[in-house]
């Protein structure tokens, strides 16, 4: 078994963003930090998980078809593949904690513009700017940990993934409540997750001007090895990005969807949302729990194995009784939704140093989020001209099966620099 400190995980031996022979930071900067990444993470899928349960809602108010709205549940990963690998140029010339820190603003000013701009074009621009902040963050989280938790990868990618399976939660949860609490419009009840995304900002204010966790400084202190690292001749990386990119579908079908699956089945909207926090929320301690448990292990591809399995018991739930199993169903899916903690933790497993972890986090993420992009479309394509959830669900399972085989092969015990 393999433990967070052996060398392959933390190649500098101190914390953060240091250069040989300099101190450490300090344990305030340590803990802004961490605060920062805490509530970062926070914001990184409520802008989504806040549509999933209002979805009926706005399609009606927007006029929207079943396509169409299965194209508003693809513009997450479109935005986060072509946002994504702009990251690592800005992280290097801007410096990590100014580009996360841009990403938070841009979350909130697309947050509280979209409901607001009126019609399905303004709503779809306010989206991508949203989603745009967010992609930026996504790639640039598990670097901002390489960098200065170099020997805790584990356990504080565990912290932030458990604090965005959280606010993905709260988010389906509590948007149907909240918007009746604000007068029952659709349209504050979407606005009002801005508040949060504004709070974020604060800490990574106090980071701005640190270019030491920037990419650029990541790799001069690599030595300079980075520019020779060819990502895309590791069979790791491709096995690492199409199972990204293929648990990603099956999160972005949940969050879009799965809502209305519920609704189809009888359920009411305020329940349904909650169907949905309780999938969402099932990774609150599992994410907490799985990268360390992951970064102990030799292989990854156990931990693949029983995820992959629950999902395809959900999936068979929800198609043979979606409401009398509806809470069952949504735990096992909640379970399968914990490959996304397991992605971000071998991100960080798979490369002996932090910049290689900028390019594979840059290529897993925003290849992964390119091949996801078809899933959400195709799911709202084939409710709306099959007029039920079978052929979709059968989707959902089949994906299943290439997600499962790339993930074991991108958890073998090797890194990207033995491949490249």
């Amino acid at each position: 078994m393999r433990h967070e400190e052996t060398p392959t995980l933390s190649t500098p031996a101190a914390p953060g963003p240091t250069v040989p022979g300099s101190p450490g930071p300090s344990p305030w900067m340590l803990r802004i930090v961490t605060v920062g990444l805490v509530l970062a993470a926070l914001n990184l899928r409520p802008a989504i998980t806040s549509l999933g349960p209002l979805l009926e809602e706005v399609r009606d108010s927007l006029h929207m078809s079943g396509s169409v709205a299965g194209v508003l549940t693809s513009v997450p990963p479109l935005c986060f593949a072509l946002f994504g690998f702009m990251a690592p140029r800005l992280a290097r010339r801007f410096g990590t904690g100014a580009v996360v820190c841009a990403g938070m603003a841009a979350i909130t000013a697309g947050l509280l513009l979209r409901p607001f701009v009126g019609g399905t074009a303004g709503f779809l621009a306010a989206s991508a700017l949203a989603l745009m902040g967010i992609a930026l963050s996504n790639v640039l989280m598990p670097v901002v940990v390489k960098n200065w938790f170099p020997d805790r990868v584990g356990t504080v990618t565990g912290l932030y993934s458990m604090a965005l399976a959280l606010g993905t939660a709260l988010a389906a949860a509590l948007t149907v409540p909240l918007t009746d609490a604000l007068g029952g419009s659709w349209k504050t009840g979407l606005a009002v997750w801005a508040g949060l995304a504004a709070v974020a900002i604060l800490p990574w204010i106090a980071l701005v001007r640190d270019r030491g966790t920037g990419a650029g400084r990541t790799a001069g202190r690599d030595g300079g090895q980075a520019p020779a690292l060819r990502i895309t001749r590791s069979r790791t990386s491709w096995a690492l990005a199409c199972f990204f990119g293929l648990q990603a579908t099956a999160a972005y079908i949940t969050m879009g969807w799965i809502p209305q699956i519920f609704r189809d089945a009888g359920i009411s909207a305020g329940t349904a949302g909650v169907l949905l926090a309780v999938i969402m929320a099932m990774g609150v301690p599992l994410a907490f729990v799985i990268p360390r448990v992951a970064t102990r292990l030799r292989t990854q591809g156990p931990i693949v194995l029983v995820l992959s399995g629950c999902g395809l018991l959900g999936y068979a739930g929800l198609y043979l009784a979606p409401a009398g199993g509806a809470w069952f169903w949504a735990l096992l899916l909640g379970i399968a939704n914990c490959a996304f903690p397991l992605a971000l933790t071998m991100i960080g497993m798979r490369s002996r140093t932090g910049a290689g972890v900028v390019r594979l986090s840059a290529f897993a993420q925003s290849t992964g989020y390119l091949l996801s992009i078809p899933g959400p479309l195709l799911v709202g394509v084939l409710y709306q001209h099959s007029g039920g959830w079978g052929l979709p669900l059968a989707l959902m399972a089949a994906l299943l099966v290439p997600q499962t085989i790339a993930g074991v092969l991108a958890g073998r015990d090797r890194t990207i620099e033995d491949e490249c």
